[in-house]
């Protein structure tokens, strides 16, 4: 099994520069021949796998460029900047990307842990956001068994949701694993507070509501979020409210619109951190930004 058949294999379905939604749901291909630059997006739970050129995220400040030797997971719901910068149609991108379901990440998770009698994670340690890891076997040969299953529709059927699970073993147990069931197994307060926001993201939530919604004290969940998003509980919702904008905003909404829809009742308010963040005003923005496909 080599990451060569899997190049092939996404070369022959996308030709041609694009992005294309698969008959398997939540996988897409995707094929770049010009620089994107790093735009404001969310990042869902997701795997970003590369077979040639690179591809960047930005993460509060810091800069994740991976490309063939690397896979990315990013196990939550995050923030972020993204685009290809460097694709050009000499140097073109090349890849997939994968949903992750965490209820069947959180269920393979436990199993292994079960399993294994308890995987012992140091609380010292800090959770990075998203995590970079080299493409083994195990998880290549289980990406490319998954895309296979793309030449037959009756196969596709039967198999995909096994062949998903196995992809999601595969990085669990890979070089990414220790982040990966930091957020999905034992302990994952922290991502279950992401995903609480990301669905009320148009209400007022407080960050005592966050951490009421897991347990915590405020102190603790303060301290606790940091070590796993680099950011502040405020900085994060923050971060997450202007980025859902600025992709509307680039989809065709007003700004007033954009803003109602991520909770923000001071429009005054919004353009103040809306510039403050990204160096333009609202206004500014939806004059300039353009909606190509989204690469994310």
């Amino acid at each position: 099994m080599s990451k060569a058949q899997i190049k092939k294999l996404i070369k022959r379905r996308l030709p041609e520069a694009g992005l294309l939604d698969t008959a398997l749901k939540g996988v897409q291909l995707f094929h770049v021949t010009e620089a994107i630059p790093c735009l404001p997006a969310i990042y869902e739970p997701t795997v970003v796998a590369i077979l040639s050129g690179s591809k960047e995220a930005v993460l509060d400040g810091e800069h994740h460029v991976y490309g063939s030797n690397k896979y990315l997971l990013c196990p939550m719901t995050l923030p972020v900047e993204a685009g290809a910068p460097m694709a050009s149609k000499n140097n073109p991108l090349l890849g997939v990307m994968i949903a992750i379901e965490p209820r069947m990440m959180r269920a393979l998770a436990m199993e292994i842990e079960t399993t294994f009698g308890g995987i012992r994670q140091s609380r010292d340690r800090a959770l990075s956001g998203m995590a970079l890891a080299s493409w083994d076997a195990g998880f290549t040969q289980a990406l490319l068994r998954l895309l296979d299953l793309l030449d037959n529709p009756v196969d596709l059927d039967v198999l995909g949701k096994g062949r998903l699970r196995e992809l999601c073993y595969a990085v669990l147990m890979g070089e990414a694993g220790a982040t990966a069931r930091r957020v999905f197994g034992v302990g994952n307060e922290i991502a279950r507070a992401i995903d609480y926001f990301s669905t009320h993201l148009n209400e007022q939530i407080t960050i005592d509501d966050m951490a009421g919604h897991v347990g915590m004290s405020r102190a603790v969940f303060h301290r606790r979020f940091k070590e796993a998003t680099t950011m502040s509980p405020i900085q994060f919702v923050k971060s997450m409210r202007l980025n859902h904008a600025a992709m509307k905003i680039a989809e065709g909404k007003t700004v007033s619109e954009a803003a109602w829809d991520v909770g923000y009742q001071s429009a005054s308010q919004f353009s103040r951190e809306f510039k403050r963040m990204y160096g333009q005003s609202p206004r500014q923005w939806s004059n300039t930004a353009h909606a190509p496909e989204r690469l994310n």
